[in-house]
């Protein structure tokens, strides 16, 4: 059977039986808390493997295996940075968000603030992330799309992220959470055992021996030892010190962004307990943390089976690498047809977790700006719950139009890379304001709104006014150069930027609730009234 064919079909099949699940989740999606939270009825493994799914993005199978494979050991920096990012998240935000909120992270900064002013804020930000997150998902359906369907051309890979759009939106509005959910379950055993099948064949091939494997890497780079060294990407002599100052901002915001991304707040939301919540994140980082490591073989293997010539002539930014890799497994070990069948089923698996991440970041934006914005904001909470779940189903489908639109125009760009924009962002507006908000006893209105403006703004102007936005090839604008701002990743300005603002906006403004802060304090740590509050 044709390679073509066969994507085809496989695709098909995982979309029928997705929506098939959308809609019969559909079904039990009568309130707002089955459309926000899944009616908090997903035990901690199920959320666990959610979490997984919706972590485990088109940038982590697509993104970083090409950046290894063209870059080495600088491009498994982004591997090590996602997955460190989880302690963070742990430690930190977990629980006490679940404790504290009900269906978005404004819930938790509104409860002891102003809420209109905060609200707004939140949901802004909410919506921004998910935004640029979303970006990086729509580029990486249309570089899979030549490989799956054997389509070239721009219009094609515009085509394909239109239907991927379409498809979210379906999700997303028929099936809310819980549909989303079971999505992402499903996807995240798919795109483990994928990956654990290609790690398999490619150490198979090297007799299991990792250095055998880095040596012929290395060797097919044509960059030598230089390759597993630092400096492929970053701090690069014709970079100097600028390379090694974007090598710091880059950590900063992958380390520190995954307890600020919206989407994966309100995953902590879909437990009926702290203990399950506990659970779901042990599970997440299990998952996650295996995937992470079978990355380094994924990305190593297609520089040394397929070689960073190959995956360059297929797409400049090497988010085609993992499945020219399981191609190329798959010839050696099956011959041709075991190679065509292993590339359409890890292209399809691949779909599948664009498809997964999509409608979970879809969720957190049209919730935020039907909850946040819509209800509390426009409405000043005299909205009903069935008013509420239209808006938010309006909401997602603009939303998903919008994306689609954005992505064709940002296709150059390499997924890890856009999402690595998105957490630079989220640690940058988010994170200061939901950290100060749960341990900062004289944080405030202002301060949350000082904290989020203020990150956020100088995160996105930093990135326009960056390299990504122009001057070079790969940038959003490659014909003109307009660029400022010298590197590539924004954290390390913004992040202290945003944790600055907060604390100036608190310290300038004389409000002050110590009652409130008292009782988020105690809420947080026990969890005590946090299912029945009704947070405005």
């Amino acid at each position: 059977m044709n390679q073509h064919v066969l994507s085809i079909i496989l695709f098909v099949v995982f979309v029928a039986g997705t929506i098939g699940i959308t809609f019969w989740a559909s079904k039990n999606t009568r309130t707002a808390a089955d459309y926000y939270a899944g009616g908090r009825s997903f035990s901690g493994v199920q959320n666990g493997l959610a979490i997984g799914g919706d972590y485990m993005s088109a940038a982590s199978f697509l993104g970083i295996a090409g950046i290894i494979a063209l870059y080495g050991y600088d491009g498994f920096l982004y591997s090590i940075g996602f997955l460190v990012a989880w302690l963070v998240a742990l430690l930190l935000v977990a629980e006490l968000m679940r404790n504290s909120g009900k269906f978005t992270m404004a819930d938790v900064l509104a409860f002891r603030m102003s809420p209109r002013p905060v609200r707004t804020a939140a949901g802004v930000s909410t919506i921004t992330v998910s935004i640029f997150y979303l970006l990086a998902q729509m580029v990486g359906a249309g570089a899979l799309v030549g490989l799956l369907f054997g389509i070239q051309g721009e219009a094609a890979k515009a085509g394909t992220i239109a239907v991927v759009g379409l498809l979210m939106i379906i999700y997303v509005v028929f099936g809310g959470m819980k549909g989303t959910t079971w999505v992402q379950i499903v996807k995240a055993v798919l795109l483990m055992s994928g990956a654990a099948l290609i790690t398999l064949l490619v150490l198979g091939k090297y007799g299991f021996n990792l250095s055998t494997l880095l040596g012929t890497a290395a060797e097919q780079s044509g960059k030598g030892d230089q390759f597993l060294e630092p400096g492929g990407r970053y701090a690069t002599d014709a970079q100097g010190i600028t390379g090694i100052i974007d090598l710091i901002s880059l950590g900063l915001a992958l380390v520190l962004g995954t307890a600020g991304l919206p989407h994966i707040l309100i995953r902590f939301y879909t437990v009926p307990t702290a203990k399950e919540a506990r659970k779901s994140v042990n599970w997440g980082i299990g998952i996650i943390g295996a995937f992470y490591l079978l990355t380094l073989v994924l990305g190593f293997g297609a520089a040394a089976l397929v070689g960073s010539e190959a995956i360059r002539k297929q797409n400049a930014a090497g988010n085609t690498a993992a499945p020219q890799l399981a191609q190329a497994a798959g010839e050696l070990i099956f011959g041709e047809t075991g190679g065509t069948i292993l590339l359409a089923v890890i292209a399809a698996v691949a779909f599948a977790t664009i498809l997964a991440v999509v409608a979970g970041l879809t969720l957190a934006s049209s919730s935020s700006f039907a909850h946040d914005l819509y209800a509390h904001v426009f409405k000043r909470g005299n909205v009903t719950e069935r008013q509420e779940m239209v808006v938010a189903r309006i909401a997602a489908f603009v939303i998903g139009i919008a994306a689609i639109g954005l992505g064709i125009l940002a296709q150059g760009l390499n997924v890890a890379f856009l999402v690595a924009l998105a957490f630079a962002v989220a640690a940058s507006g988010n994170l200061p304001a939901i950290l100060y908000s749960l341990f900062w006893k004289r944080f405030n209105t202002s301060g949350a709104v000082w904290a989020i403006y203020g990150g956020l703004i100088s995160a996105v102007v930093l990135v326009i006014f960056s390299p990504v936005g122009s001057g070079k090839p790969t940038s959003l604008f490659p014909d003109v150069d307009f660029h400022w701002f010298p590197l590539d990743n924004p954290g390390i300005v913004s992040i202290p930027l945003g944790f600055l603002c907060g604390y100036l906006g608190t310290i300038l403004s004389k409000e002050y609730n110590a009652t409130k802060f008292a009782e988020i304090e105690v809420r947080s740590l026990t969890g005590a009234g946090a299912e029945k509050a009704s947070l405005h």
